[in-house]
This record gives structure tokens, sequence and C-alpha cells, in this order.
């Protein structure tokens, strides 16, 4: 576990690391500095370069904005910070997990917003449970290039909670901060089942935007795909259960109203990974359901044959994006 160290606010402000300025970390980061909190990127390569040159750049269906904003590659130039926003990608968890210990203090909280249902476990390995609160983040936002994120749709919502529930000073504090950001935020009672609740949705809609490699409004008009998109959510809400998570009777009716608002010609981050020839989130999705659903003796025909298609893909991505090109 990492040693505690108290937190270095700057005039009483409230200090925030982002960890993975990303299409998420990006996003929410800079709304949340434009309204007075003292906010920090980590990022690297050209996207770093860029952010320290010129600043971080969001374009967004909510409104454009530009803030100029410490960055760095390294969180030992950060230190302790009251929170850190955790928005790296899934397969990359762990390694910068282990990076985290500068950031951490007495309280530190870090909200993890990635996509899986097993992040938070890797991350309290690292610093300890009690540094830990888990959160989703519901919006469509990517690099559209090096300092610059795009925000193409959702509601750009954060939902958030502490592990065990409880209802604690510095998760209300985080509240407060996002709403005087006008963050569309609330406190999640049972952040777990929230956590799945999304695993459902977005492994229907990455993996059937991804393995049909077409938008989620030509999903929608073709009976089968459609079918194909509800029965993922089945999939997730079953292994939900045997995992002692109870998903409501209406999930899938639910994710299926919610897709059926969103723009026709909207794709997945797995999709997008795919086409550019990026390491691909497939095993914190699909993967996970496969294995899951073999250790509860589960069937999830739809899912496996989901990761069938897109494992040469992610096997392909993996191996073109290593630093040796191996």
């Amino acid at each position: 576990m990492v040693a505690p160290r108290t937190e270095g606010r700057t005039e009483g402000r409230v200090k925030l690391a982002v960890y993975g300025t990303g299409g998420v970390g990006g996003y929410f980061g800079g709304r949340l500095a434009l309204a007075g909190v003292d906010v920090h990127l980590i990022a690297r390569g050209a996207h770093l370069e860029a952010l320290r040159a010129r600043g971080l750049t969001v374009t967004s269906t909510k409104g454009d904005f530009h803030v100029e904003l410490p960055a760095s590659g390294d969180p030992a130039e950060i230190g302790p910070c009251d929170y850190v926003l955790f928005s790296v990608k899934a397969f990359d968890t762990e390694a910068a997990a282990e990076r985290l210990g500068p950031l951490i203090g007495e309280r530190t909280a870090v909200l993890s917003f990635q996509n899986g249902i097993d992040n938070e476990d890797k991350i309290a390995r690292a610093v300890g449970p009690d540094h830990v609160m888990g959160g989703a983040a519901y919006i469509f936002s990517r690099i559209a290039e090096p300092g610059v994120i795009a925000h193409t749709g959702g509601p750009a919502r954060l939902v958030f909670g502490e592990m065990d529930g409880l209802h604690s000073e510095r998760v209300q504090e985080f509240l407060d901060a996002c709403r005087k950001a006008d963050i569309d935020a609330e406190i999640a009672d049972d952040i777990v089942r929230v956590l799945w609740d999304k695993f459902a949705f977005i492994c229907a809609q990455a993996g059937m935007t991804a393995a049909i490699r077409r938008p989620i409004g030509e999903v929608r008009t073709v009976e089968e795909s459609w079918t194909a998109f509800r029965r993922i959510v089945e999939e997730v809400c079953a292994l939900a259960t045997a995992e002692g998570v109870e998903l409501p009777d209406d999930t899938a009716d639910r994710h299926a109203l919610f897709a059926e608002g969103l723009e026709p010609t909207g794709y997945s981050s797995l999709y997008d990974d795919l086409t550019n020839g990026r390491r691909m989130e497939l095993e914190a999705l699909h993967g996970t359901i496969v294995r899951s659903a073999r250790q509860h003796d589960i069937p999830v025909p739809v899912s496996e044959t989901v990761y069938a298609i897109l494992r040469p893909w992610a096997v392909r991505n993996e191996a073109a994006s290593a630093p040796d090109g191996s």
C-alpha cells in the first residue's frame, strides 16, 4: 500500500490530476478546470507535447472551449492530489496504477472512469482499497488530434461512489465540484451495480458496431442485428446475477431505448481503435464475458461470436502497436 501523504492544495482549491487525458479525462478535466479546480493533466507522446505547447481544446455538442493547464508525463512532477480522475485504457490499468504513488495523499480518491468491471480491483492492489472510488462516464468522446478532444454525443454524465456505498465527505466534495462545473453528476449508492449496468450496454454497443463495422443506426434497422444487441445485454445480466449483482429486469429494454436515441452515425471507441490500428479493449469487454461465462457455466453465444470475430483484429493491432513492432 502507498504511504499516506498530505494533499497539496493550491490556495484552498481542490487539486485534481487527470491520469489519461483522452476523451473522458480531457473533457471532464477541462470542464472542472474552467470551474476553478486545480487540474493537472497526465499524458504522453504527441498528445502531451501539444497540451504543453497549445493547451487543451475541446469541441463539444455542449459548447467548445479552450483551457491552458499544466501537463506532464510524470506523476512525481504533480505531487499529492485530492482526486485522481483515472481514465487510461483498460489494458494499461495495472501499469498506470503502479505509477500513482506520488499522487496519493492521506484522503486521495482515485476515481476510475474506464470500460470494464475489474479496474477498481487492480487499482486497489496498487494503492490500497481506501483510495479507490468507482465511476461510470456516459459520453462519446475521443482524441481528434494531439491536444484536441472531440465530444460527439452522449449525455456527458458522471455517476460515481465509494465502493462500499457510503456517502463520504470526499464523494460529496467531488459532486459539488461537478455541479459547479455544470457537469451532470450523481452519487451512486451501489457503484458496483452501476458498473455492471454500463458494462452490459458498452459490450452490446461496442461489440455490434465493431464486429459489423457499421454505425449504430444500421444495427438498429436490421432485425437480426438489433436482436443480437439485446442478447448481449441479456448475457451480461445473467453473468451479473451469477456474480451476485442483480440488474433490473428492464435492463435490455432501457439500453435498447437509450441506443435508439443515439445519433445514427455513431460508432464505438472499440470500432475506432480497430480501424485505426490501435490496441483494443476487447479483453476487458467481451473477453471478460467469455471467461466469466466459462467459470459459471453460462451460455453466451452472441458474446462468444463477437469475441471470435474481433479477436484476430485485437491480436493484429496489439502486435502492430508494440514498441518493437513485434
